[in-house]
């Protein structure tokens, strides 16, 4: 059954595009991982849309970088600096 209140899932162009440059930030290994999560956000406080990184790294607790906007907006640079400010 169609669920007209879900939003769209995003391309998966888009999200591996975007875990390739947070991985290329953190210079992660084999063992690591990352998820890219695009959710709409309800509270009044919040963009609308916003990206959520999960990153995984082996043997340390997980890392959540929440990025204000859409997944497709996202820029390398953006994606970049904000993984490396909250993951450092």
């Amino acid at each position: 059954m169609l669920d007209r209140f879900r939003a769209p899932r995003p391309d998966p162009e888009d999200v591996a595009r975007v875990k390739a440059w947070a991985a290329g930030a953190l210079g992660l290994g084999e063992d690591d991982q990352i998820t890219v999560n695009e959710i709409a956000c309800t509270d009044p406080a919040c963009p609308g849309l916003e990206t959520v990184i999960l990153v995984m790294r082996a043997g340390e607790k997980t890392r959540a970088v929440k990025i204000a906007g859409s997944l497709v907006a996202l820029t390398r640079p953006l994606v970049e600096k904000a993984v490396q400010e909250q993951c450092s």
